[in-house]
Order: C-alpha cells, then sequence, then structure tokens
C-alpha cells in the first residue's frame, strides 16, 4: 500500500488506515481513487438486480439479505475510495464482516426445511461480527480485518467443497467457477500491494488508456465482487437442490436460461435421494438474475 501523496482534492486529506496503489485525485478533483470507486459498480448493481429477483420469485429473505449485504459492501467501498476518510473506511471493511456472515448462514443451513430459522448459528456469527467490530474500533490495524475476514471465507470455502465433493458434485462447476474468479482478484490485491511502486512508475511511462489496467486494486473490486456473486447463486442452487427445486438448462441461445421446478417436498436428510416425482407447485425463471453477469 502506497503512502498518500501531497496532491489534495476535494474531501482533504487521507485520514484512512489505507491508502492504495493508486494516485490520489489524478482522474477527477472530487474523487481520490477514482478507478478504485468506479470499479465497485459491479458490486452494487448486479446485487440490487438480484435481490429484486430474488424477492420476485419468493425465495428466503436469507438471500435478498445475501445480494443487498453485497451491494452494502460496494457502497462502502465506493465512499471509502472517494474519499479516504476513516469513517467510510469502516463503511467498506465492517459490512465485509457483516456480508460474510450471512453467506456464512446461508452455505451452513442450506440443508435445513423450507424458511426455517436456526437462532444458534445466528447468534453465534452476531457474537463474532459484534467482537470484530468491537476489537476493530479500538485496535485500528487492518491486518486484524484482514485475518478475521479471511476466516470467514474460508470457513465459506471448506463448507462448499464438502458440499461440491460429497454431496451435489453436479454444482462443482459453478462453485470452482466463483471461487477462481475470486482467487483471481485476490492475487491482483496482493500484485497491487507489493509491486506499488513499480506500477506507478510503469503508469508514467504508458499511455493512459493502458496505464488503467495497471489499477490492480480495481480489478480485484470487479474479481471479487463477480466471485462473491456467483457464490450467492451456487449457495442458491444448492439450496433449491435440496428443497426439491430442479435446475434446467435451456439451450435457447443467449444469455443461460435456467428454470427451477418444485419436485415434492424438502428431503429428510443432508444430501438425501431425490424425489423425481414431477410437482406442480411453482416454476420460476432465473435467467434475469443469471444473465446480468452474462452467464
Amino acid at each position: 500500500m502506497a503512502p498518500s501523496i501531497d496532491r489534495q482534492g476535494y474531501w482533504g486529506r487521507p485520514t484512512s488506515t489505507l491508502d492504495w496503489c493508486e494516485e490520489n485525485y489524478v482522474v477527477s478533483f472530487y474523487i481520490a481513487e477514482f478507478w478504485n470507486t468506479v470499479s465497485n459498480l459491479i458490486m452494487i448493481l448486479p446485487p440490487i438486480y438480484g435481490a429484486i429477483q430474488t424477492f420476485r420469485d419468493g425465495l428466503e429473505s436469507r438471500y435478498i439479505c445475501s445480494f443487498l449485504g453485497l451491494a452494502a459492501v460496494g457502497v462502502g467501498s465506493w465512499c471509502f475510495h472517494m474519499t479516504l476518510l476513516y469513517e467510510m473506511q469502516l463503511l467498506d471493511e465492517l459490512p465485509m464482516i457483516y456480508s460474510t456472515c450471512v453467506f456464512v448462514y446461508c452455505i451452513y443451513e442450506c440443508f435445513k426445511q423450507e424458511k426455517s430459522v436456526s437462532l444458534f448459528p445466528i447468534a453465534l456469527l452476531l457474537i463474532f461480527s459484534v467482537s470484530v467490530t468491537v476489537v476493530y474500533l479500538q485496535w485500528k490495524e487492518p491486518v486484524f480485518h484482514q485475518v478475521m475476514y479471511g476466516a470467514l471465507v474460508a470457513c465459506l470455502v471448506l463448507r462448499s467443497i464438502f458440499i461440491v465433493t460429497w454431496v451435489y458434485p453436479w454444482h462443482k462447476p459453478l462453485f470452482y467457477t466463483s471461487l477462481a474468479i475470486f482467487l483471481l482478484g485476490f492475487l491482483l490485491w496482493n500484485i497491487d500491494n507489493i509491486f506499488c511502486d513499480s506500477l506507478r512508475a510503469s503508469r508514467q511511462t504508458l499511455p493512459p488508456g493502458v496505464g488503467v489496467v495497471t489499477q490492480f486494486h480495481a480489478w480485484w473490486h470487479i474479481f471479487t465482487g463477480l466471485g462473491s456473486y456467483l457464490h450467492i447463486l451456487f449457495s442458491l442452487q444448492i439450496r433449491s437442490t435440496y428443497l426439491k427445486y430442479r435446475p434446467k438448462t435451456s439451450s435457447a441461445p443467449g444469455p443461460a436460461n435456467v428454470t427451477l421446478q418444485l419436485l415434492g417436498g424438502p428431503s429428510q436428510g443432508e444430501g438425501g435421494p431425490q424425489d423425481t416425482t414431477p410437482g406442480t407447485l411453482q416454476l420460476y425463471n432465473y435467467s434475469n438474475i443469471l444473465g446480468c453477469t452474462g452467464i
């Protein structure tokens, strides 16, 4: 992470504990890190659309919260990179913890009866979130936040690997695609941190349009936003499979046209045998949520 440069802008001198590799106030007087800011659109617009479609389809509110949580992270990150103020940094980093806790709840509680609520994991995740918040407000160490966030992501990955290995292996492509995209973003995040001086020097010699490509923290937003979005879809697919919504892929051209058909009632055990007797209780089209990422 690069130290703040002397160039001043609309929001004044940065007060955040982090200042990233993008040069401050170069593109706009009103936006400290322009590319790191606008790249958050991928974490704002598709999840909002996904939340709307999830609500319209009558799916469980936990998935609406997942989409809105990802959008909240995008809004907070926008505000942080636009201002580089400490208060906005918290608006970015703390929702990362809260939204990932929602993801953890969804993936660990996917084998329960429809619309059921488990109070123990909710209480556990709430205690974790509050504890991280209190400690981080007192101990302003970004590494602490990064480790706590990483621990939550590790819980997601391990649970998901278990599911696609032992329960629903046919969902491997979606999970491993989301994981690969997320890890690519994490790789670029590290490159941006470690090689910041070299990247800044290269931008002085490269044409402006080419230099933008080296804004790897912006790419971190794009890839982790897309990877997180796909993980929510993966979690939805797992839940839908357990509740006997059988995924069906249309051969029609264009974005994947996925329809989930309710087949009987929920199975009685984790990953239990599927009742393949077609039911007529509900059909809903899922192509709009998938289509907004071009998949």
